[in-house]
């Protein structure tokens, strides 16, 4: 019986050629991120991936959770993810401890659909589809001198590129700069593109539900994270205001982050993020609490090709909400920005033809990782 020999972590990191920023006001100069190698005493090695600052993901890892999971059975990963999140408990209920759980309980999967020859999807429940829609995110502020300009501009390349769905960042400040900006990115797609736009938790509830009814007249699919995500009394004012879904929890962590945000239904839709919110094991769960409810599950995915396919595996194992004759079923989301570890760390990449992403149907998560890329980019 395989045992888990040892957990190593890479860092690396990249220079961003066109740097860009959301309405955070972060600007994205590099990008980056920590990926989690598990290899049994037999050689099967595991791939897993943290969202979020790198080095603290590593730091969290290699100081308090690698120790505990030496040894142990691969397939025993609940069992794991539980441990891991009650020793820890009292100071990583959520974040980055949370995230690097997720690299773990990732990698983990990753190695016991290697060792039963099976992609994670079939070991996860099956198989609901085999491809699916992806849509673009992109559309980031660049040159505050022509931020109409290069939104419509970046917009008709993605869909010159095939993708038929596109999610668009907001949160100028302004609602008439906002809705202008989106306005046209909408008149230069056409009707049949399906259009989201992600504030990233910028505005007021007031602003937010001034904007959101702008937003119903543009034929605008989802309105991501308009507030913070601790308002969860704001969210339920947002969403009960506006006929257009409203999105949101790539900053939640665990089933008991979602749990009241569910529940409440303070969001038509839940994103969790396989890498952040606690892995494929805790995915499936909130997923599950999400359906149970009669909300839609649409994972964030914002990182290597590792997470992506991760991504991918979570996707194909849930089912539509709500199920019937024509479903519409999650989206994958493809982010777009420059990103070598999106492009090149997998052998054969994860690409998109026609705006539809296949499940990739290998061992585990279905990729081959390049060591050589992560050599390349390594942080020192």
């Amino acid at each position: 019986m395989s045992k888990i020999k040892s957990v190593t972590t890479h860092v690396v990191s990249a220079p961003v050629e066109k740097p860009f920023t959301s309405s955070r006001g972060w600007l994205y100069k590099v990008r980056g991120t920590c990926l989690v190698e598990i290899e049994t005493d037999d050689g099967v090695v595991g791939w897993g991936e943290c969202y979020g600052p790198s080095a603290v993901a590593k730091a969290f890892i290699d100081t308090q959770l690698a120790a505990h999971v030496i040894g142990r059975d691969p397939f025993d990963v609940e069992v794991i993810w539980e441990y891991l999140y009650n020793r820890i408990k009292d100071y990583g209920q959520t974040g980055m401890a949370i995230a690097a759980i997720s690299g773990i309980d990732i990698a983990l999967w990753d190695l016991i659909g290697k060792i039963c020859g099976r992609p994670v999807h079939k070991l996860i429940g099956g198989a609901f589809r085999s491809e699916v829609q992806a849509y673009a995110t992109g559309l980031y502020f660049i040159d505050m001198n022509r931020l109409v300009e290069e939104a419509v501009e970046e917009a008709e390349g993605f869909c010159a590129r095939g993708f038929r769905a596109i999610k668009m960042k907001i949160g100028l400040g302004d609602t008439a700069r906002d809705v202008a900006r989106i306005a046209a990115v909408r008149a230069a797609i056409g009707p049949d593109v399906r259009l989201m736009v992600d504030a990233n938790h910028c505005l007021t509830v007031p602003n937010a539900i001034r904007l959101g009814r702008k937003l119903e007249e543009l034929d605008i699919e989802w309105f991501e994270e308009p507030i913070s995500p601790e308002d969860i009394d704001g969210y339920i004012e947002v969403t009960r205001a506006l006929d257009i879904a409203v999105a949101g929890g790539e900053n939640d962590f665990t089933r008991w982050g979602f749990r009241d945000k569910i529940v409440r239904k303070a969001m038509d839709i839940v994103q969790p993020d396989v890498c952040a919110a606690g892995g494929i094991t805790e995915c499936k769960k909130i997923a599950a609490m999400a359906t149970a409810h009669g909300v839609e599950c649409v994972p964030h995915a914002w990182g290597s090709a590792v997470g992506l396919a991760a991504t991918l595996q979570f996707l194909a194992a849930i089912p539509d909400q709500p199920p019937c004759l024509f479903p519409r079923p999650p989206l994958l989301e493809f982010e777009q920005e420059e990103n070598p570890f999106r492009d090149h760390l997998a052998k054969e990449p994860i690409v998109q033809h026609g705006g539809i992403v296949k499940i990739p149907t290998g061992p585990g998560l279905g990729i081959e990782v390049d060591r050589a890329v992560i050599e390349k980019y390594r942080k020192a």
